[in-house]
């Protein structure tokens, strides 16, 4: 008979495990260290999954949602390649942008800060809300080259993406003020993902104001950086 856990517990587990592997990635990180986070011992770990492997493989197949209760306890060691392949249709979704891709088709461009802005919103939205597995698979891509090679091919996709509606948009004159495309576009990937991601575990106590407040402020600075509003 399949093992069962109170509900609850899960998304504890997925909470600690996000937590460990974003710290060490997943070829550093032990079954112990997760045990510890959660606050079992490691033994009792082991009843609900079967390796560290399935536990990343585990929140991968989750993604930013809830934690509900596996099917199968305990959860299984995926087999070969299957991380890779599941996490490679997750970036497929995450990364895509419906509003730069609607701007890249865009022949006539109206308001371009209208346009930015739902760019720069969305972009800030998506990385915010997948904060945690973001984390996560990006520490755990550095050290383990079949998952870098997944994950930074994605990130090279989106940062393609934007650097191409920079430059456009450079060239028609509504954001006088880029000189490099590359730069600019990095700029702007940069600014949100520190602030939509990495300021929730930067080590200085979090003073900034409420998530709403941050994220509003941020989007608008971006937008003014590339189109001031006297040039609207």
């Amino acid at each position: 008979m399949a093992r069962t856990r109170p509900p609850e517990r899960f998304p504890r587990l997925r909470d600690a495990a996000l937590a460990v592997f974003a710290a060490k990635g997943l070829r550093r990180a032990r079954m112990a260290d997760v045990a510890r986070a959660l606050g079992v011992s490691t033994g009792s770990l082991y009843n609900y999954v079967e390796s560290k492997e399935a536990l990343f493989h585990w929140i991968v197949e989750l993604g930013p949602g809830d934690a509900p209760p596996p099917a199968r306890l305990p959860i299984p060691t995926p087999p070969p390649g299957a991380t890779e392949a599941r996490l490679r249709e997750r970036l497929a979704e995450g990364m895509r942008l419906p509003a730069l891709d609607a701007a890249l088709a865009r022949r006539r461009v109206g308001d371009v800060r209208v346009e930015l802005l739902g760019i720069v919103r969305e972009f800030y939205e998506r990385v915010e809300k997948t904060r945690g597995p973001g984390a996560a698979v990006e520490r755990s891509a550095i050290d383990q080259p079949e998952l870098f090679e997944v994950y930074f091919r994605g990130r090279r996709e989106l940062f393609a993406a934007l650097e191409r509606y920079v430059e456009r948009r450079a060239k028609s004159g509504h954001f006088p003020g880029v000189r490099d495309p590359v730069v600019a576009a990095r700029f702007l990937v940069e600014s949100v993902v520190w602030f939509a991601r990495h300021r929730f575990t930067d080590a200085d106590p979090d003073l900034l104001p409420d998530p709403d407040t941050v994220r509003d402020e941020v989007v608008r600075r971006v937008v003014a950086s590339f189109a001031p509003e006297e040039n609207a």
